[in-house]
């Protein structure tokens, strides 16, 4: 894809948990031969059994943000696709703990993503040693879209199964980018 514009385009692929956040961050990558941020919180989380703190959110929020801007430094085409973003921090921080600390609230208020693709729940939960709350995804898409309202944040629900549902998110990143070359 050609460059689109002298800033950084940032897309961000966010959701509640087993939506397929993963997969489709990583094909767009792919599509637009750039970089994926990975989710920093799944290196992190490795070894903790499930059991978080909110001293390991922070930790979560910082190494987010360090990996987004090592990673958006070494972009060459101006599109950066986030494989989540720390917005998640703060809802799982909410979920946990009842409240999130000032430092993540405020640098959400901050840093801007020009898309967010939210990724529905219409995929089969798929067991995972990180992942909470089989129960709970549409509470979290409920929050999700809660939260992204609350920023008044441009995004899409992504559905659809398997390539249909990265056809879905392909389309949808390729008429944004149309949309403000215009």
């Amino acid at each position: 894809m050609d460059i689109i514009s002298k800033s950084l385009l940032k897309i961000a692929v966010v959701g509640p948990e087993s939506t397929g956040k993963s997969t489709m961050a990583n094909y767009l990558a792919k599509e637009f031969n750039t970089f994926c941020v990975p989710e920093y919180a799944r290196f992190y989380c490795q070894d903790l059994g499930n059991q978080y703190t909110l001293a390991d959110e922070v930790n979560m929020y910082y190494g987010q943000i360090a990996l987004e801007e090592a990673i958006a430094s070494q972009v060459k085409n101006n599109i950066l696709i986030c494989d989540t973003t720390i917005l998640t921090v703060k809802i799982w921080c909410d979920h946990l703990f009842q409240t999130t600390p000032a430092v993540v609230t405020n640098e959400i208020k901050k840093r801007k993503y020009d898309l967010y693709l939210l990724m529905d729940i219409d995929l089969p939960w798929q067991d995972d040693p990180l992942r909470d709350f089989p129960n709970e995804r549409e509470h979290f898409m409920n929050i999700w879209k809660k939260e992204l309202d609350a920023l008044h944040a441009n995004y899409q629900i992504v559905s659809g199964t398997d390539q249909l549902r990265l056809t879905n998110g392909l389309d949808i990143c390729k008429s944004f980018i149309q949309a403000i070359k215009r």
